[in-house]
């Protein structure tokens, strides 16, 4: 495998999240035949119709690879130039699979054995092809869990507190405002009081911060709009709860509020040899339920350019990956052997 073109064949299979059939076709086909060629095994772990995780093991998985096979729209086809390879998912993460792939079969061919490769559906919106791998676990002592870090261990990530927000109002004809209720007035004001809400910080992950991320409402110019919905996003730094209890209080009856997701913040381990970091965004390592190991982060790339029309991953990286993430096998290998 060479890990450059591996990289562009698999941004240019799209793979919005819900969609991501024929990029797991794709990965069974590699998986397959180095299954079939190091004597592997592989499974197709179905999590919704036409949705599947992809596991592959040698021996006993006492160390698995994973990351996620779905990215966020918009899709954009892959390109390259003398440093980076471009395109939706070249960092987040279909350099990480490819830099994986190519580690596993680096591995394979000079005669590791125990570990396991695990791609998953649906972290970009639910985690959900990871909150299905918590139900099947394999017996993994280590997750090395792929994301953009710029090959740094991260020591630490945030997690995740997502609302729904919907103001109700009553429509009524634009020129006789009286005679309505404007959803969108309603709403505004209430996420004014949300945005003053103190949030907590923490010495190691940094502060908690608040994203309003859509907004959907109205009907028309002329019309008093009687719904408005805001989507909003807290990335958790300790405890949600205090923060729950202030989004109640600040809303108090105001409108409907709708928790959807909350991952908790993160704190993960180092190995002598690594440069660490601390990232922001959350993972799907929560959603594993510990059942698969004691997880790891690292993966080339930035989050900086993640979910932007400038995505892109470094050329230099991706083969730094691979060297990395064989490292990170042995050594956990190792320590397992060890202890």
């Amino acid at each position: 495998m060479n890990v450059f073109e591996l990289t562009r064949e698999l941004v240019d299979l799209e793979s919005l999240t819900g969609n991501e059939l024929a990029v797991g076709r794709r990965l069974l086909d590699l998986l397959g035949t180095l299954a079939a060629r190091f004597g592997g095994r592989l499974e197709e772990l179905p999590v919704e119709p036409n949705r599947s995780n992809v596991f592959a093991s040698w021996g006993r998985p006492l160390v698995t690879l994973s990351t996620h096979m779905d990215t966020v729209p918009p899709f954009l086809p892959s390109r390259e130039d003398g440093e980076f390879i471009w395109g939706r998912g070249a960092c987040d993460t279909k350099g990480i699979i490819a830099s994986m792939l190519c580690a596993a079969q680096a591995l394979l061919e000079t005669g590791v054995r125990d570990f396991g490769l695990l791609f998953v559906v649906g972290e970009e919106r639910n985690s959900a092809g990871a909150y299905a791998a918590s139900r099947t676990p394999r017996g993994s002592r280590f997750l090395i869990n792929g994301e953009p870090t710029e090959n740094r261990l991260a020591l630490g990530s945030k997690g995740a507190l997502r609302y729904e927000l919907e103001a109700a109002g009553k429509m009524a004809h634009s020129a006789y405002p009286e005679l309505g209720e404007s959803a969108i007035d309603k709403l505004l004001d209430i996420l004014d009081r949300v945005r003053r809400i103190p949030l907590p910080a923490d010495p190691v992950l940094g502060p908690s911060t608040l994203n309003i991320g859509t907004l959907q409402a109205g009907r028309a110019p002329n019309v008093v709009p009687d719904r408005a919905l805001a989507e909003i996003m807290i990335r958790l730094v300790d405890d949600p709860a205090p923060i729950r209890a202030a989004m109640t209080q600040t809303v108090a009856g105001r409108a409907e509020l709708r928790e959807v997701l909350c991952i908790p913040a993160l704190r993960m381990g180092a190995l002598d040899g690594f440069e660490t970091t601390v990232v922001a965004y959350t993972t799907d390592i929560p959603a594993f339920g510990g059942v698969w190991g004691r997880p790891f982060l690292l993966g080339p790339g930035s989050i900086h350019v993640a979910h932007t029309a400038e995505e892109r991953v470094p050329k230099r990286e991706l083969i730094e990956a691979v060297d990395l993430y064989q490292k990170l096998v042995k050594r956990l290998l190792e320590y397992e052997t060890e202890n």
